[in-house]
């Protein structure tokens, strides 16, 4: 399995940002505007809907990697096909509003399912907040076992902040920063960070251990373009400032688990 080089460097100096379109948003137009927001920002890859059409469309727009999300493995191949870069379990976020609520078990069987159909595309594999978080951390092995190249935490809509301003910010955040934590301590793959984060919390998403974050609603919800593109900015500037001491120059060992 290769992964895009542009993500290996990036995992390798932990300043990846994934900026997520939102796995129901099938809006090309919308979508190709968030994406070139990214790119504008300076963002190292995005996450849109399984849907082949859009990711073909999306390709001819951006030579950043594509990365797809969906939670029925069938929905994957075509958007392979189409162009998509790397493969996504996850954007639970948009569930659990409804009621739907993903288990571990079922989590890891999806998994299980998607790796038979794509064995060579690089996997990526949300761990649901909804678990306890010693849970989530069994669920992160079980799943790197089964062929997890990434593990992506999340929590963010969990959470009601009580306070304004930056502890507002942190109270958001903390679900995913305590999983982000508990995770990459647990597993050798690199995790991704991602939900309620913000340009005050993606530096702690880094110190907690992760390799990158993850963003959607702080983007893909304002209303226009340049504000999209002022807000990924502030998250890379963000991310920069926390890896200051990072050498620009690292590289993934051959050994690494992304490389297997």
């Amino acid at each position: 399995m290769t992964i895009h080089p542009q993500l290996r460097q990036a995992f390798a100096r932990k300043n990846a940002l994934k900026v997520i379109s939102g796995l129901n948003n099938f809006d090309s137009v919308r979508v190709a505007t968030i994406v070139k927001a990214a790119e504008a920002g300076g963002a190292t890859f995005v996450d849109i809907a399984a849907d082949s059409a859009l990711v073909d469309g999306i390709r001819q727009i951006t030579d950043l990697p594509i990365c797809i999300s969906a939670v029925e493995p069938n929905l994957f191949v075509e958007a392979v096909k189409a162009g998509a870069d790397l493969i996504e379990i996850g954007n639970f976020d948009s569930f659990y509003a409804r009621g739907r609520r993903f288990e571990a078990l079922e989590v890891l069987e999806l998994t299980k399912q998607t790796r038979l159909l794509l064995p060579e595309v690089t996997l990526s594999v949300t761990v649901p907040h909804i678990l306890a978080l010693d849970e989530q951390v069994q669920l992160a092995e079980e799943l790197v076992k089964a062929g997890a190249n990434l593990i992506q935490t999340e929590g963010g809509t969990s959470t009601n902040p009580v306070h304004p301003g930056v502890l507002g910010l942190i109270e958001k955040a903390a679900p995913t920063l305590a999983a982000a934590h508990s995770i990459a301590r647990a597993v050798d793959v690199p995790v991704l960070c991602a939900s309620g984060l913000s340009a005050v919390t993606v530096p702690m998403a880094i110190a907690a251990g992760a390799s990158g974050v993850g963003v959607g609603s702080a983007i893909n919800q304002l209303d226009n373009e340049i504000a999209m593109v002022a807000a990924v900015r502030s998250l890379v500037e963000a991310l920069a400032h926390s890896n200051k001491n990072h050498s620009n120059s690292e590289i993934v060992p051959e050994n690494h688990p992304l490389l297997d």
